[in-house]
C-alpha cells in the first residue's frame, strides 16, 4: 500500500453522464491547461472539464462538455455502443482516444445458477466500437473537437483507424509475441489497450500504445506506431511503415509481472502508471521510463532504467488507479480511478480525483 496523496480534486459530471455512470468508471485522463480530458470505459464519448479555481489555485473541475466519437468519425459499430476509450492524447492540435481493443467475457451474476453461470463464463463478445484509435482537431476558438476545421491556413479533418477492417489488431495477427493473445479476452491476459501517449519529432507524429495484457513471463508491452492521414481519405488514418518496412514497434518492459494502466508523457520520458493485468486488487506503481521518446528508444528495457517514482495506494475491489495527467507546472499528477470507494463521492455530486507530488 501506498502512502496519502498532497491533495484531492472534485470532478463534477452532468446528469447524463452520472446517469450513464462514467463518473464511476474513469479509465483515462489528460491535462491540457485549464481543460481535462477524461473518458469512461462505458460509452463512445471523451469529456471535456474545466478548472475551477479560488484566488488561482485549482479546487475542482467541471463545466462539462461531453463528445460523441460518432459525431465527428465513423465508428465501425452502433453509434452508441460503448468504445472502451482506454487511452487519451493531446499534443498541438490533435485530441486523440484509443479503445482496449479487446475481446470481452461475460460476467458471472450472483444470481446465476451452476449451468448459467458456466454458459455465461463461455460466452465471448467482440464489440467493434472497441477496436478504434481516433485522432481529432481541437478548434483553437473553442477549445472543442470538431469534424473539420482550418488552423493557420491548414484544414484538419477529424480521422479514425479501425473502421475499414484495419484496426490494429490486423497488423499484429502474424506477430509471435502478442498475436496468440488476440483471441483470448482482455481479463485472462488477452489483449488489452490501457494507455497511449504522442509525441511529435521532426520525423512525424508516433503513438505509445500501452498494454495492460498480455504479460509475457513478467514483461509488459508498449507498441509504437505512427498513425498517418490515408492518402485518398482524410477521414481515415493508417499506420506508416518503419524503416524496416513494419508498421509497428514492439517496446518490453520489465514491470516485475504487472501490466500497463496508462502512460504520461513528461518530456521526452514516459511515465509509466502499472498495475495487475487480470481483474484483480494488487501493487500500483508509477515508474518513469527515462527518454522513451528519443529516437534511439530501447527495444526491450530492464528492470533497473524503470525506477519506480510513486507507489500508489489501491483498494480491495475499489479504487483502482486507471489514469494519469501531468498538470501545469510539471510537478503534480492527477490520478483518476475506477471502482471508486464510497468516501470519494462528494456530497454535491462530484467525485474526487487524487493528486500526487512527483519527486524531484
Amino acid at each position: 500500500m501506498g502512502g496519502e496523496p498532497e491533495r484531492r480534486v472534485p470532478l463534477h459530471f452532468d446528469d447524463a453522464s452520472k446517469a450513464g455512470a462514467t463518473h464511476v468508471n474513469l479509465s483515462a485522463v489528460r491535462s491540457d491547461g485549464p481543460f481535462l480530458w477524461v473518458a469512461g470505459d462505458e460509452t463512445a464519448t471523451v469529456e471535456r472539464l474545466t478548472a475551477q479555481t479560488v484566488d488561482g489555485s485549482v479546487t475542482g473541475y467541471g463545466d462539462q462538455v461531453c463528445v460523441a466519437l460518432a459525431d465527428l468519425v465513423d465508428l465501425p459499430g452502433p453509434p452508441h455502443e460503448e468504445a472502451d476509450v482506454e487511452g487519451l492524447a493531446r499534443n498541438g492540435n490533435w485530441l486523440w482516444a484509443i479503445g482496449s481493443h479487446s475481446l470481452k467475457r461475460k460476467r458471472i451474476r450472483p444470481t446465476d445458477g451452476d449451468a448459467k453461470a458456466r454458459k455465461r463464463l463461455g460466452k465471448v463478445v467482440r464489440e467493434a466500437n472497441r477496436y478504434v484509435l481516433v485522432r481529432l482537431p481541437v478548434d483553437p476558438t473553442t477549445g472543442l473537437p470538431a469534424r473539420r476545421v482550418e488552423v493557420d491556413g491548414e484544414v484538419l479533418t477529424a480521422a479514425v483507424l479501425g473502421a475499414h477492417d484495419d484496426d490494429l489488431t490486423v497488423h499484429l495477427r502474424d506477430d509471435d509475441l502478442v498475436g496468440p493473445f488476440l483471441s483470448i479476452p482482455s481479463k485472462d491476459n488477452g489483449l488489452d489497450v490501457e494507455g497511449v501517449a504522442v509525441h511529435h519529432s521532426p520525423g512525424g507524429t508516433r503513438l505509445y500504445v500501452g498494454l495492460r495484457g498480455p504479460v509475457l513471463r513478467g514483461w509488459a508491452v508498449v507498441l509504437e506506431v505512427r498513425p498517418v492521414t490515408h492518402r485518398k481519405d482524410p477521414h481515415r488514418l493508417v499506420l506508416a511503415e518503419f524503416e524496416d518496412g513494419s508498421t509497428y514497434r514492439t517496446h518490453l518492459l520489465d514491470l516485475r509481472g504487472l501490466g500497463i494502466r496508462d502512460l504520461c508523457p513528461d518530456g521526452d520520458d514516459l511515465l509509466v502508471l502499472t498495475g495487475p493485468s487480470m481483474g484483480l486488487s494488487g501493487p500500483v506503481r508509477v515508474h518513469r521510463w527515462a527518454g522513451a521518446c528519443s529516437v534511439e528508444t530501447a527495444d526491450v528495457v530492464r528492470a533497473d532504467e524503470l525506477p519506480v517514482v510513486l507507489e500508489l495506494p489501491h483498494g480491495q475491489g475499489e479504487d483502482h488507479p486507471e489514469g494519469l495527467a501531468l498538470l501545469p507546472g510539471g510537478r503534480e499528477l492527477l490520478v483518476v480511478l475506477d471502482s471508486p470507494a464510497p468516501a470519494r463521492h462528494t456530497a454535491d455530486g462530484g467525485m474526487l480525483a487524487d493528486v500526487w507530488r512527483l519527486p524531484s
